[in-house]
């Protein structure tokens, strides 16, 4: 009977903690890539239900991670040798997201214990695993990857970007840059409370061609040979019509 008892004391906060949940909205419900595309900017908002009064005993927190869809990578080490740069070491990395963002409601180290970010694979070295070795192991390679993709916009750490209003609303935006990888971007929302997950909500948002772009993009894949006809066939024609217009400025 006592043991019963301290089991149930011991459950009490997991259940307080449990009765706090997400309710997701999202300002689009894709993208769409045309010519014209320069990037977009994905309004995420939602709110906080509860059945009860939240604890005071712990601060609330909200952590937001967008994620493109996995490519392989090769990183590589380039090194002067005699004279000449030269590839020497690499890693090879089989689940690497094409784009990847983290909005928090807060510093991480707060909103986020590092045993929840193991479990749930939230921030970027927990989400790239490496193939047949352990790329992540070594610094330089982890770091000289989110450099490549933090200058190409394509990996966001942003801390203190969700708003969150007494305890209740939360909105942040992610803004998607011009060079995205087609394919659906998968978006994780966290609640958070002392820095344990209580709460998680996950949709994906489809971002894909549309129009000439993906007529041509179809094209080259299904028909390869027509495909590049009709890449040669454009490259006559505009040769021509420009040979044609600086005969015509000449005379």
């Amino acid at each position: 009977m006592i043991r019963l008892v301290t089991f149930l004391l011991m459950l009490l906060p997991s259940l307080a903690l449990a009765q706090e949940k997400l309710v997701l909205g999202l300002s689009q419900d894709e993208v769409s890539i045309t010519a014209t595309f320069t990037g977009s900017e994905l309004l995420i908002f939602g709110a906080i239900s509860r059945e009860t009064p939240p604890p005071q005993s712990s601060e609330l927190g909200v952590i937001i991670a967008v994620a493109g869809p996995n490519v392989p990578v090769t990183i590589r080490r380039k090194e002067r040798v005699a004279g000449i740069w030269i590839n020497t070491e690499s890693a090879n990395i089989d689940i690497a997201p094409s784009f990847y963002a983290v909005a928090t409601s807060g510093p991480l180290n707060e909103v986020l214990r590092p045993l929840e970010d193991l479990h749930h694979a939230i921030t970027w070295d927990r989400v790239v695993r490496s193939a047949g070795q352990d790329a992540f192991s070594t610094t330089e390679f982890s770091e000289a990857f989110a450099r490549i993709k933090e200058s190409s916009d394509l990996f966001q750490m942003l801390e203190g970007a969700v708003a969150l209003e007494d305890d209740t609303l939360f909105h942040t935006a992610i803004t998607l840059p011009s060079n995205l990888t087609e394919g659906p971007y998968r978006t994780r929302i966290f609640l958070t409370r002392g820095g344990q997950v209580i709460d998680t909500l996950d949709t994906n948002i489809p971002v894909f061609k549309v129009g000439m772009e993906r007529w041509l993009y179809n094209l080259s894949r299904e028909q390869s040979a027509l495909y590049g006809l009709l890449a040669l066939l454009i490259a006559i024609i505009a040769g021509w019509t420009a040979s044609a217009a600086f005969n015509a400025m000449r005379r």
